[in-house]
């Protein structure tokens, strides 16, 4: 299920970081398994003459915060205050890590030192955007009894501090084992913390009693010993939904976009324009997620708005967190974008009349030429839309509209006056026609409710008749005295 949710979304990301969410009062714990993304860069030309391998001129250098550690990065320069629990080694790398989290303003005291591994390290080579090598340092050894305790004691004194969420980002590197989740997902439970769950490997027991995960589509086959064919894995995925006592489960299916299963399933569909990199997408969106949450957006918004940030990530090279400054440009964008995808034609009205009324939404539909826009017009389309969940615009065309208003009309064009209509948040979709009634086009999409205004009786309604026949209803709507069109005409002309 697609959702036009721009206009509020957009409203809650200005507002992240600033005086709306008090971060003296107000954050979020970060734990998992943290590292160093290293990314050497160059230009190949030529082969190795000592062996079949392409020679990398390196021009470029760079390293960025990894794993639990670019979840952090996310949320913190979203205007999210963070803190972050991991473990580094007693070497550079760990120092790089905890210097660059710092940079972003990331708490780092729940960040603690082991003499016994070192500090989980990726270094990709890459000519262009072409990735050519990537070289890991880390330990395969179990945390130790000393590592466990050092680690149990940081959990504890962070989550003393009330976070508003915790997320555990889980890359299987140790850190998050078994009994350490269900200690942290009992004592959240306790204290009434919401807990986010990146997951990893097939047995997601570990995770039993979490607030929600947010797995990939591999990931979620697997875990459910699944077919990646939708109707089996959403059907297997709400299952593991139950069995995991979870509020919900959203499962991020790259080009695809992301399914949310809780009551019922609702699917979001990517925006991607391009791709270059996906490394570091599922750290943004349970990152986005989380702050979404934190500033009380539904499920529902906060995955939308994870969906877009993803969306940006992936056309960057290499692990890149999202910033406000880039999410805020991109839901102007979209917006735009969904605006002009409220104007359709039959086919394309039809298809998303379906799709609402499987999601049991109710249906306003409501016509008019609605020249000169006013704001007459605006308060009706507004109080219309009250009626019911989605509002449908049938758009008289430039010739029925000089049949009715006579040759001097319409002022705006067809195109003009669909596109502006089109900008509406009350307004869901707009539907030309260019019949004398638009009785044809009610039939075609059988709405709840059909609206007009108060000027009218019920009996002279357009599609009333049939409206009632299949038990919807008919709304008068009272109009805004002195406003019209023909009343602005005459003042501009006298």
């Amino acid at each position: 299920m697609s959702q036009h949710l721009t206009d509020p979304l957009l409203s809650a990301v200005k507002q992240f970081g600033s005086i709306h969410l008090d971060s003296n009062k107000h954050h979020a714990l970060i734990i998992g398994d943290v590292m160093l993304d290293r990314y050497l860069i160059g230009s190949v030309g030529r082969i190795s003459p000592e062996a079949p391998v392409p020679i990398v001129l390196l021009n470029q250098q760079n390293e960025r915060a990894g794993g639990a550690a670019n979840v952090a990065a996310n949320l913190s320069l979203l205007g999210i205050k963070t803190h972050i629990i991991g473990c580094v080694g007693d070497d550079s790398e760990g120092a790089t890590l905890i210097r660059l989290l710092k940079q972003m303003n990331v708490d780092v005291n729940g960040i603690y030192t082991s003499v016994n591994r070192p500090t989980i390290a990726k270094t990709r080579v890459l000519s262009g955007h072409q990735q050519m090598l990537r070289l890991d340092q880390e330990s395969n050894a179990s945390f130790n009894a000393a590592e466990n305790t050092d680690l149990t004691a940081v959990i504890q004194q962070q989550l003393a501090l009330k976070p508003s969420v915790v997320v555990l980002s889980d890359y299987a590197k140790g850190l998050l084992s078994e009994k350490t989740c269900q200690a942290i997902i009992m004592q959240c439970k306790t204290s009434n913390i919401p807990v986010l769950v990146d997951p990893k490997g097939r047995d997601y027991s570990k995770y039993n009693g979490a607030t929600a995960l947010t797995p990939n589509k591999k990931e979620t086959a697997e875990a459910c010993n699944s077919t990646t064919d939708d109707a089996d894995l959403i059907s297997k995925a709400t299952t593991l939904k139950e069995q995991l006592d979870l509020d919900f489960l959203a499962v991020t299916r790259g080009e695809e976009g992301i399914t949310l299963i809780d009551e019922a399933t609702h699917h979001l569909p990517a925006t991607a324009k391009q791709v270059f990199d996906v490394s570091g997408a599922g750290d943004t969106v349970i990152a986005t997620l989380a702050a979404g949450l934190m500033h009380n957006l539904s499920v529902l918004q906060s995955l939308q708005l994870a969906n877009i940030a993803a969306a940006v990530v992936v056309g960057k090279v290499g692990t890149v967190p999202i910033s406000q400054a880039d999410l805020i440009e991109a839901l102007a964008s979209q917006q735009s974008s969904e605006q002009a995808h409220k104007i359709c034609d039959i086919s394309q009205l039809k298809a998303k009349v379906s799709a609402w009324k499987k999601d049991k939404q109710s249906i306003v539909f409501t016509n008019g030429c609605f020249d000169l826009l006013h704001a007459g017009h605006v308060t009706y389309l507004e109080a219309a839309k009250k009626r019911g969940d989605k509002l449908i615009l049938g758009l008289n065309t430039d010739r029925s509209v000089s049949a009715i208003k006579g040759p001097t009309r319409p002022v705006v064009s067809e195109n003009d006056r669909a596109r502006v209509l089109a900008a509406l948040e009350s307004v869901d979709a707009v539907v030309l026609f260019d019949e004398d009634t638009p009785l044809n086009l009610i039939n075609a999409i059988q709405p709840n409710i059909i609206a007009k205004g108060s000027d009218y009786t019920a009996d002279q309604v357009v599609g009333g008749k049939e409206v009632l026949s299949w038990g919807g209803e008919i709304a008068l709507i009272d109009l805004v005295e002195g406003r019209s069109t023909s009343n602005i005409i005459k003042k501009m002309n006298s």
